[in-house]
């Protein structure tokens, strides 16, 4: 931790900044550490990257090496053969002509073969499509595939064309040479003249040596050496170069290592396991194998690299690193034999890890045993400032109320830096309470107190005071004063306020500084003023600049508590007119909003004063309680969007106005219609009495019809009965004839709906109370999002949507069992709370009001999970949730301005409530608590007419709460 110095001046520290100390004897220990690290890590890498080229370029020359071994190899391979090829040039046999002379030169073509075990065979092509081969059978396979005797060793097989016929014959010899058996073989056909060796022999004066390939017979690799004698015969052998393959396997460096020798067209030739490198052609015969049919995919990508030969490249073998380099051979004609090698890279550099491990092994080692030493050496030279250190540790851990001692020791440096940490720790700390009361003190008077007496104290000061601009911008007055001078209440503001304070204040024994207290706007809020003693090290230049910064954060934090009461002000006003709006909208509703809060709080109250029971360990902060408030004041915010004429709705027919008029003038009709038809009776000259008699009864009866409508249309509490249903329908079916048409001088939506159905020809027969299809108004483009299933319902509302946003249909109307609201009319009352919980959620709440939405719009949920708008149960709801349920309630219930019901008593509404808590409908725990505390009287005294503050028996109403 240390202390920074705003420009330079000397004891005006200002603010704290963190840093990392070492201590002394650390970093001695860790220079000689580091550096040991340093030389050992330098060695150690430069003899790991010597060791590594070393190998690599010993696996260049290995393969180098291999390149050379096979060449010489082949080449011991092949000039015996040459040297036999050479003899029997002058052999009797290339000029013999019948098969029995031929037959003589078997020994002398055996012997050809003893001379050379990779000769697998020795035979002659003649110009005129003879042929002569024998061949050695020294293996199981050759025996097998031949069909030899038991005691054959050698076969010789025979063609000889004259007069254009073709005699194939096969003769077997013992292992003396001695002739077995003869055996014709007709489908045996074989044309030399056909052959590649044959062909390029006659085309050629030297020998010819052909690419290695697998011989049939024997299923050997090898290759063919060819050469013209001087009757144009072309003596050839065949000859094996398995042992290639044999030698690849020992030329590996190390373990892991990949080696195959492959020919044009990589084609192999030599890998360690022969058997893979023979397969069936799709015509019976056997092949070779390619490179890539050998499932080496690192040998693979080498024979394909463009790298030149004899050069190591990075490869890839069984997903771990390696590398990879290939070198041609020169031995045979095309010169396009190669050797690859795929080398892993583990097993190449293993010997260098391991004396690089032992290296660094070593090297720590070393470094382990000088810690100690340098550690020894540090702590020593370090000793003088282990104190100091540990002081200014302290201060670093914000201790600085620690016992700060001065430093003794001969550097000057550590002894005056020991001098003043202890005035540093004490300024630190009077500064880090002010800047915790600037930022936590909510009350502005406590605030400004704390301030001038931490600032008094850091900075020495007799006497700290406070002055703030009055409203009318007219006086100062003291807001806050620290000292033993006494210092006027008020001061006249004038022109400078800054030198009016210093003009009152000055005393001769001071040294007096005041300041300008500015708001973020350069506008002028007060003055600070701080009295020190005459003698002190800090100068009035320096003073003065620390108390215009200090001055500065004091004016932001007292204007920021003054914003903030001012803003809390005017949210609550804003939020208690959108109330008031409500409550005034409907004159029948006037003062709920104002209420539920009053009932709520109350309850509240009692609730938190509980000591013993399920609430005793409930209780809110300040915050919560706040947060309840508001969401009591905006319990009801979403009938803002709720229709008027719903909400007033005192009739079953009211709508925008009461239909009973419109429908009364039907009736009028009707009985105007008795008094014309009586009329037109007696032109006709009928009995005028019994005419009479006939017409008082119609229009008697439609007095006491109209007179039933007019009560069923007044709602009640009492439910309307199956035969007042029947008799308004059997009224209703009573028609009148209309002359006017219906579809002109109305509404554009009006309209709309009445197009729906052809209009009659005029006049037309209505019933007198109708269910018309235009009394139904769809939803339109707008369906409010309530059921469980809606794709827009994100805040997991679970409501019944009414099949039509309104149905102003007389005998539907007419029909509503209980109040005045019907299905459509009572959804859009409901619909209140779902606005509610909708328009409080888009809302940017701060985090200790984010549970306002909740509590404000679930005092419509039951204990049982039927409420609305969520169906949420008792579980789900807070304390404080289920508080708000209660209140609404019991407001609803005493309230005297509802149009579809009187007010009721204390009792009848406690007894209701008693009932609806049995029920599931409201918390039984809180409602007892309600009840018995005496919370309900406390409101009713307040709020409700003396009529209905009657006797309450508690004790019966709590025993069915606690019996249930």
């Amino acid at each position: 931790m240390i202390a920074v110095k705003a420009d330079n001046q000397p004891g005006e520290v200002l603010f704290v900044s963190q840093r990392f100390y070492i201590p002394l004897q650390w970093l001695i220990s860790m220079a000689i550490t580091l550096s040991l690290l340093a030389l050992s890590l330098i060695l150690v890498t430069l003899s790991y990257q010597s060791t590594r080229a070393t190998l690599l370029s010993a696996t260049t020359s290995a393969a180098e090496n291999a390149s050379d071994l096979l060449d010489g190899q082949i080449e011991q391979l092949i000039q015996p053969v040459e040297s036999i090829v050479a003899q029997l040039q002058f052999d009797p046999l290339v000029s013999a002509v019948r098969f029995e002379d031929r037959l003589k030169r078997v020994p002398a073509l055996a012997q050809v073969l003893a001379s050379n075990n990779v000769i697998s065979a020795v035979y002659v092509g003649y110009p005129d499509g003879d042929f002569l081969l024998l061949r050695p059978i020294n293996n199981e396979r050759a025996r097998n595939v031949l069909d030899a005797p038991d005691d054959a060793h050698f076969l010789l097989q025979s063609v000889e064309r004259q007069n254009g016929e073709t005699l194939g014959r096969w003769a077997w010899f013992d292992k003396q040479l001695r002739l077995k058996s003869i055996v014709i073989r007709p489908q045996y056909a074989f044309d030399p003249r056909t052959r590649p060796w044959f062909i390029d022999a006659s085309a050629s004066d030297e020998r010819i040596l052909t690419d290695p390939y697998v011989f049939y017979t024997t299923g050997e690799i090898g290759i063919s050496l060819a050469s013209q004698s001087a009757t144009g015969a072309i003596l050839a052998v065949d000859a094996s170069v398995e042992d290639l393959s044999l030698q690849v396997k020992t030329l590996a460096p190390v373990t892991g290592t990949q080696l195959a020798l492959v020919s044009e067209g990589n084609k192999v030739i030599g890998y360690e396991h022969v058997d893979q490198m023979i397969l069936p052609d799709i015509n019976g015969s056997l092949r070779l194998a390619e490179l890539s049919e050998l499932n080496l995919p690192a040998l693979t990508d080498v024979a394909t690299s463009s790298q030149p030969a004899r050069t190591l490249f990075p490869v890839s073998i069984n997903n771990q690193p390696g590398f990879g380099l290939w070198s041609p051979l020169s031995a045979f004609a095309n010169e396009n034999l190669r050797v690859l090698m795929a080398v892993p890279q583990a097993s190449l550099l293993a010997d260098a890890k391991a004396l690089l491990r032992q290296q660094v092994g070593l090297s720590l080692l070393l470094v382990i045993a000088l810690l100690p030493i340098g550690w020894w050496l540090g702590r020593r030279i370090g000793k003088p400032l282990r104190k100091l250190a540990d002081q200014v540790e302290a201060i670093g851990r914000f201790e600085f109320e620690a016992d700060i001692e001065a430093v003794h020791s001969n550097i000057r440096e550590v002894h005056d830096l020991g001098l003043h940490t202890e005035r540093m720790a004490g300024m630190i700390t009077n500064f880090s309470r002010i800047s915790q009361t600037l930022n936590r003190s909510t009350d502005l008077d406590n605030m400004i107190s704390e301030v001038l007496h931490e600032l008094a104290s850091a900075v020495g000061a007799t006497d700290a005071v406070v002055y703030l601009n009055n409203t009318e911008q007219t006086r100062l007055i003291r807001a806050g004063h620290v000292g033993p001078s006494r210092v006027p209440v008020t001061l006249m503001l004038g022109e400078n306020p800054a030198a009016t304070v210093r003009e009152t204040l000055s005393r001769k024994d001071q040294r007096l500084t005041t300041t300008r207290l500015v708001n973020r706007s350069n506008h002028p809020i007060g003055v600070l003023a701080l009295n020190r003693p005459e003698h002190t090290s800090i100068t009035d230049v320096e003073f003065e600049h620390f108390m215009e910064r200090m001055a500065g954060s004091v004016a932001i934090a007292i204007e920021t508590r003054r914003l903030f009461k001012e803003q809390k002000a005017l949210f609550d006003g804003i939020i208690r007119l959108l109330a008031d709006a409500i409550d005034t909208k409907s004159p029948y509703t006037g003062g709920h909003c104002d209420r539920v809060p009053q009932v709520a709080s109350i309850l509240l109250n009692k609730v938190e004063a509980q000591t013993d029971g399920p609430f005793a360990d409930f209780s809110l902060t300040a915050e919560e309680r706040y947060e309840f408030t508001i969401a009591a004041w905006l319990h009801d915010c979403g009938k803002i969007t709720t229709p008027e004429h719903v909400v007033d709705k005192a009739t079953k027919l009211e709508s925008l106005y009461n239909k009973l008029h419109e429908i009364r003038m039907r009736f009028e009709v009707l009985h105007r219609d008795a008094e014309i038809e009586y009329l037109a009776d007696l032109n006709k000259g009928g009995n005028q009495q019994q005419r009479l008699k006939k017409r008082d009864r119609r229009q008697a009866q439609l007095q006491q019809d109209f007179a039933f409508i007019a009560r069923l249309n007044l709602g009640s509490e009492a439910r309307v009965s199956d035969d007042d249903i029947a008799r308004m329908n059997q009224i209703g079916d009573q028609t009148w004839w209309r002359h006017f048409s219906d579809r002109i001088g109305i509404s554009f939506d009006e309209a709309d709906r009445l197009a729906r159905e052809p209009e009659p020809p005029l006049p037309c027969l209505e019933l007198l109370l109708a269910n018309k299809r235009e009394h139904r108004e769809p939803w339109g483009s707008y369906q409010p999002p309530v059921e469980a299933g809606h794709p827009n319902n994100r805040w997991g509302f679970d409501m019944t949507l009414p099949e039509y946003a309104a149905n102003h249909g007389e005998r539907y109307n007419l029909s509503i069992r209980h109040g005045t609201l019907n299905d459509e009319e009572r959804f859009k009352i409901n619909n209140h709370i779902v606005e509610t919980y909708r328009m409080l959620t888009t809302l940017p709440w701060p985090r200790h009001l984010a549970r306002v939405p909740d509590i404000a719009a679930n005092h419509h949920e039951r204990m049982d999970g039927t409420g609305y708008p969520r169906k949420l149960d008792g579980h789900k709801m807070s304390v404080s949730e289920r508080i708000m349920a209660i209140a609404d309630v019991f407001e609803a219930l005493t309230a005297a301005d509802r149009p579809y019901k009187p007010a009721k008593t204390l009792s009848e509404s406690l007894t209701i409530m008693v009932s609806m808590a049995l029920n599931g409908h409201c918390d039984p725990r809180l409602l007892k608590v309600f009840i018995e505390t005496g919370a309900y009287r406390t409101y009713a005294v307040g709020f409700l007419k003396p009529e209905q503050l009657d006797e309450v028996d508690e004790a019966a109403l709590i025993r069915r709460l606690t019996t249930a």
